[in-house]
């Protein structure tokens, strides 16, 4: 038994960490969520009240809406739009030439301070005519400056977010285009097969464990994450882009209602774990951990 000694002595740095950091919240954010915490900080554990005001929350309705339609389609662009990133830097342009500056040029928007990324944005979508979209639709359509905060908010923050996680996925689906042999595309060749082909045949097969990687790290991510909404439209105007991460701030830490927001955050943890079972089922992971030991 000495031999396990050093091992856990040298863990223990890092379990501390998790432990403090990590499990010690989620304990007392699943207690805070059966209190009626507010800016009193008294725990008064009221039952299941926190979550039956949820059901008959006027707002949440619309709060799930756009949830829905907020994940949705970031993450087709986060794993789609990361894999067509991938493929151009990795396969179509090859790595030695421009690749290398293709992908460090799609990597700035992740290595840039979310601040300084959501400024930039701010110029774009600016009403006045001094904005980017606004100055270039107005070379084919002659129309007033839109507010496109005001008037589009979701397609906004879609495009914030799809952005700025496609870096991410094109990263691991880069690694995983150039660890495919070479000599498998150059047969691919000899026998005249078709870009597609190539595509469907060989890499999306060799890919299969890192698409499936992103996907559910993407969507746990975008479950969580609201940090550019809060900068762009902080929701607004009204609950337009309100989605349900950043619900659960403004009423924990804007409204003081802690309680409320706690049980809104174990909700959404509690769906966040089953949608990752449901893609781990589609993805079959069960069938690739058994392949892989095969082999």
């Amino acid at each position: 038994m000495k031999k396990w000694v050093l091992p856990y002595l040298m863990l223990t740095p890092f379990l501390l960490l998790v432990l403090l950091f990590f499990v010690t919240p989620v304990v007392i954010t699943t207690i805070m969520a059966f209190t009626n915490m507010d800016y009193s900080m008294e725990w008064n554990f009221i039952g299941l009240q926190n979550f039956e005001k949820i059901v008959s929350d006027p707002n949440f309705s619309q709060i799930v809406f756009n949830t829905f339609i907020y994940v949705g389609f970031t993450l087709l662009i986060n794993v789609f739009f990361a894999l067509l990133l991938a493929l151009l830097s990795s396969y179509y342009i090859p790595f030695e030439q421009s690749g290398l500056f293709f992908r460090a040029l799609w990597m700035l928007p992740r290595i840039t301070p979310p601040v300084v990324y959501v400024l930039l944005w701010l110029w774009i979508f600016d009403a006045s005519e001094y904005g980017l979209l606004n100055t270039l639709t107005s070379f084919f359509f002659s129309n007033d400056p839109i507010a496109w905060l005001i008037d589009h908010p979701m397609t906004a923050i879609i495009l914030v977010n799809g952005m700025v996680g496609a870096s991410f996925g094109m990263i691991i689906f880069s690694s995983a285009i150039q660890s495919i042999p070479r000599d498998l595309f150059k047969a691919a060749q000899v026998d005249g097969a078709s870009e597609w082909s190539v595509f469907k045949d060989i890499i999306l097969p060799s890919i299969k464990w890192p698409i499936m990687f992103v996907t559910v790290w993407q969507l746990l991510s975008l479950l969580t994450s609201y940090e550019y909404i809060l900068l762009l439209t902080d929701g607004g105007p009204v609950f337009e882009s309100e989605v349900w991460p950043l619900y659960s701030y403004h009423k924990a830490f804007k409204n003081l209602e802690f309680g409320y927001g706690s049980a809104l955050s174990l909700i959404l943890v509690i769906i966040a774990i089953l949608l990752t079972g449901v893609l781990l089922k589609l993805f079959k992971f069960n069938r690739m951990i058994q392949s892989s030991r095969i082999e």
